[in-house]
């Protein structure tokens, strides 16, 4: 009879054969080869829809289960040690983490805290994307991780009176026939928070300050609720100032503290702290009495 496949349903399609009616050894040459291609086309039959026997495809061909613990290592963040939550990933580097954990971390240091890469030299989070793909992938993976990580964020805000955000629901992209129409206008946009931007000028150290990197960039861009305690903390990091060397920053003649706030500054002293639109910061570095 005809090939079945796992010895149920027949084979939807018949082989045609044909013979040629001449002598007789032509008659049993053409009889071999119909024998031959009977069992070849018997043999291929076999192995595509199964043999008589009721036997299936070897466990190679077989889904893999695979052990959550074989993937652990991907899909954790290196920072707080536990499952992506907000998975965000470095464009310079692609490197992943939690994104609470690399924001918090960008607050510090501009560099990747896996390879060590600058990401960026004053503005970090410029360069960070959410991974919705990554993310959807941790939550089937792990099971209730996101059902717990919802509650937490509800409970989060309920407890501080707070309103609870609603989810981003993504917005349907209209398609045309048409030519697809060019965007306007800059792709890259500074944030409206970032309003102040400062000029940063070196007037001198004295001696004993010891070896310091000159700064590379003197123009930041920073929000102006920024302090002159976060200017020194930059200038500090940049430099790599010993703690035992103290930055003194002036704003024209003005010898500034460090819980004044760069807006609160370049409204007192005016427009003789502004050029260019930039408010000009000098810093000097002294060696701290013992």
């Amino acid at each position: 009879g005809a090939p079945s496949c796992s010895g149920s349903r027949s084979v939807p399609f018949e082989f045609p054969r044909s013979r040629s009616k001449s002598t007789g050894d032509e008659d049993d040459d053409d009889d071999e080869d119909d024998e031959e291609e009977e069992e070849e086309l018997e043999g291929d039959a076999g192995a595509r829809f199964g043999t008589d026997d009721g036997e299936h495809d070897s466990d190679d061909d077989r889904e893999r289960m695979i052990n959550l613990a074989e993937l652990t290592p991907y899909i954790l963040c290196s920072i707080c040690k536990g499952y992506f939550i907000d998975a965000t990933t470095i464009t310079e580097c692609l490197h992943t983490f939690c994104k609470s954990c690399i924001v918090r971390h960008f607050y510090y240091s501009n560099r990747c805290p896996k390879c060590n890469i600058v990401v960026h030299q004053t503005q970090p989070l410029y360069n960070i994307r959410l991974d919705r793909q990554l993310q959807d992938i941790v939550y089937k993976l792990v099971v209730n991780l996101e059902e717990r990580e919802k509650k937490q964020m509800h409970d989060f805000y309920k407890e501080r009176g707070l309103e609870v955000p609603k989810p981003a629901v993504p917005q349907p992209v209209p398609t045309s026939r048409g030519r697809p129409r060019k965007v306007l206008g800059s792709v890259f946009r500074i944030p409206p928070e970032l309003d102040i931007s400062i000029l940063l000028e070196f007037i001198g150290a004295n001696e004993g300050t010891g070896n310091f990197k000159p700064l590379e960039k003197k123009f930041v861009r920073v929000s102006g609720e920024a302090t002159i305690g976060h200017v020194e903390k930059f200038l500090r990091r940049k430099m790599d100032l010993d703690p035992a060397c103290q930055v003194d920053i002036i704003c024209g003649d003005h010898l500034l503290e460090h819980y004044q706030t760069l807006r609160e500054i370049r409204q007192v002293i005016g427009e003789s702290a502004v050029q260019d639109g930039l408010l000009v910061l000098h810093y000097g570095l002294v060696v701290s009495p013992l």
